[in-house]
């Protein structure tokens, strides 16, 4: 099957919006309790998506790390601390690169625990997106009905028709009037001290590393080749792009950044097929960077919640759905992956689900040698 490289249209737009969900929650916390500079937040987030549309031709979500996010806006991280933390994992990611340490890692991971942290992360969505629902159900139930009509839509579709419904219900609450008129504020030159690099890595980095492994990395790659099975993208080449990002940005305020399989569900759900959707989403992140920079957490904290969590749920069906390919011998580490990862961490599913599966094989590999033996056995 040919792929184009590139399409701009409203199936495109709206796929760009796919991911929104998990982003408008951290951007919040990162403008509101880390004093990060919007303009340079998003400015940076836009670059980073228009150029990773030119290299990869395909839609390519850019995402806040999610463990560095959670534990920054938690313990009140200064914006330094944020840069280094960013410079820091991209430091990792280049060597991980420079080293196929992550292709690794990937050759001996067995698809039936990728697809359980797939569903590990497409429950935790699905269950952020009730929490959303659960703020107005009424609209939540009215958002949900417009995604289940207008996702496929050419010419209305759910995404657009969301957001459009979202700002005019905004308008009518007379929140819009919070927001400020367009000026021009550009990137910040930014830096950190050199300790605070180390000491970001100890507070959340190592932690982050075993989540970027197994969902923006391998399950990444992953969705790639199940979505575009002729375009493929190595595991190595994401790790690459993940630590160059993660050097440069941080010196214009940007945030720590990687991939992350489900935003590329989120986009690809509603309509996201080629690198356009990157180009798209990122002229719109950088437009509010650049002229919204004073408005834009106000404008993300006022946007109803309900019609985010409308978009989220539907994303984490999309990434549960990859269960219904497992076979009977994936059971048991596909369910150790999802169970341990629900109750404790993404990153000790991930071990638990490797450790299930050897265990099983070598089970299996040391009962059949036995049963070679047995009959040699009785000759003799």
């Amino acid at each position: 099957m040919k792929y184009r490289s590139f399409e701009f249209n409203l199936r495109e737009l709206a796929g760009s919006m796919g991911d929104f969900g998990t982003l408008f929650p951290l951007a919040i916390g990162y403008i509101v309790v880390n004093g990060l500079n919007p303009a340079g937040f998003l400015v940076m987030m836009g670059v980073a998506n228009i150029v990773t549309g030119l290299v990869y031709r395909l839609p390519m979500p850019i995402e806040p790390m999610k463990v560095l996010a959670v534990v920054a806006i938690a313990q009140g991280w200064s914006p330094s601390m944020i840069y280094a933390s960013g410079f820091g994992m991209g430091l990792v990611w280049l060597v991980f690169a420079a080293t196929n340490v992550v292709g690794w890692i990937a050759r001996i991971t067995p698809r039936s625990v990728i697809w359980g942290i797939q569903v590990t992360l497409g429950i935790l969505l699905a269950v952020e997106a009730l929490k959303m629902l659960s703020t107005g159900w009424q609209l939540g139930i009215i958002a949900i009905l417009i995604v289940l009509a207008l996702r496929t839509s050419r010419y209305a579709p759910a995404p657009i028709v969301l957001v459009l419904l979202g700002l005019m219900i905004t308008f009518l609450q007379g929140d819009l009037q919070q927001i400020n008129p367009p000026s021009l504020s550009l990137p910040p030159l930014t830096g950190f001290q050199v300790m605070e690099v180390w000491q970001t890595l100890l507070l959340a980095g190592f932690s982050q590393i075993p989540l970027t492994v197994t969902n923006a990395t391998i399950a990444t790659a992953a969705l790639i080749k199940t979505y575009w099975p002729d375009r493929l993208v190595s595991e190595r080449k994401l790790s690459l792009n993940q630590g160059l990002m993660n050097l440069v940005l941080p010196f214009f305020g940007g945030m720590p950044m990687c991939h992350g399989a489900g935003g590329l569900a989120g986009q690809y759900y509603f309509g996201a097929r080629t690198g356009g959707t990157n180009i798209i989403e990122g002229l719109i992140e950088i437009s509010l960077g650049l002229f919204l920079a004073a408005s834009v957490a106000g404008l993300f904290s006022v946007f109803p919640l309900p019609i985010i969590g409308a978009m989220m749920l539907f994303v984490g069906f999309e990434l549960t759905k990859f269960a219904t390919k497992v076979r009977v011998k994936d059971i048991v580490p596909l369910g150790a992956t999802v169970v341990v990862s629900l109750v404790t961490h993404m990153a000790f599913g991930f071990v638990a689900g490797l450790a299930v599966y050897y265990g099983i094989r070598s089970a299996f590999q040391h009962s059949g040698r036995c049963a070679c033996h047995q009959p040699a056995a009785a000759i003799a």
